[in-house]
């Protein structure tokens, strides 16, 4: 079992206590720079992937040499570090693999020698146990896929069914069900942006959100489409009141 903060999926968010979150926001745009760990390891890897899609990962395992099986695993809050995919260290000492994404969720990503594999999970759960440190790896979001649409001109200055006063900047989405301030992250080929539902709808039938020209303008949404979304954080009073200033 790894701690509550290392991965999220889209029922909910991480258990542990977070401050109020923002009105919205950009978040990241996929980095091509590796992460580097404290032994010397690199992972590369999209920050976001859309379910269904492959997520491509390379690299180099500190301790490895040209031959050796290494395997890239992926946080899970119930199972601890689930395999995704196997791979061998190429002459030039870096290994690459790939694997279908097939759930939405936030998670944090690895990879180790195969011949560790078993005893660095069991050290994983012992470390959410103690709660001692946070599990190493890369920040992974894997999205559910949502068609959108946009809306804006003939609606600025009035208020929508949150009560938020729509501005041509204001950041924000319509959905059907989830709760006003809701924090929805959105991903469209590489850039993300993190904003709270604002409204009810779309109407237009097949649609799961409504997204403001402003949202749909911060990651490329120019027409009707699919892209990724997920819940980011659970429904606070702070996160409703701050989408109405």
């Amino acid at each position: 079992m790894l701690p509550a903060a290392a991965l999220a999926d889209d029922a909910g968010a991480s258990a542990t206590p977070a401050a109020a979150p923002s009105p919205g926001g950009m978040v990241f745009a996929d980095p091509d720079a590796p992460t580097v760990f404290a032994d010397g390891s690199t992972l590369t890897a999209p920050a976001g992937e859309l379910v269904g899609d492959v997520v491509s990962v390379s690299g180099v395992v500190a301790g490895t040499k040209p031959g050796d099986a290494v395997v890239v695993q992926r946080a899970d809050l119930v199972a601890g570090w689930m395999t995704m995919a196997n791979a061998v260290v190429g002459a030039d000492g870096h290994y690459s693999a790939s694997f279908k994404a097939d759930r939405a969720v936030k998670t944090t990503l690895r990879a180790v020698p195969a011949s560790s594999a078993a005893s660095a999970a069991s050290r994983a759960v012992v470390v959410a146990a103690t709660g001692s440190a946070a599990p190493e790896g890369r920040a992974l979001t894997l999205y559910r896929r949502a068609r959108v649409t946009w809306y804006g001109p003939g609606f600025y200055g009035k208020k929508t069914a949150c009560g938020v006063r729509l501005k041509k900047a204001t950041l924000g989405v319509a959905n059907k069900t989830l709760p006003c301030g809701t924090m929805v992250d959105l991903y469209n080929n590489g850039q993300t942006v993190t904003v709270p539902v604002i409204d009810r709808g779309p109407f237009k039938k097949g649609t799961s959100y409504d997204l403001t020209s402003a949202t749909a303008a911060a990651i490329g949404v120019v027409a009707t489409q699919t892209i990724g979304a997920v819940r980011s954080a659970p429904v606070t009073a702070a996160s409703t009141a701050a989408a109405k200033k």
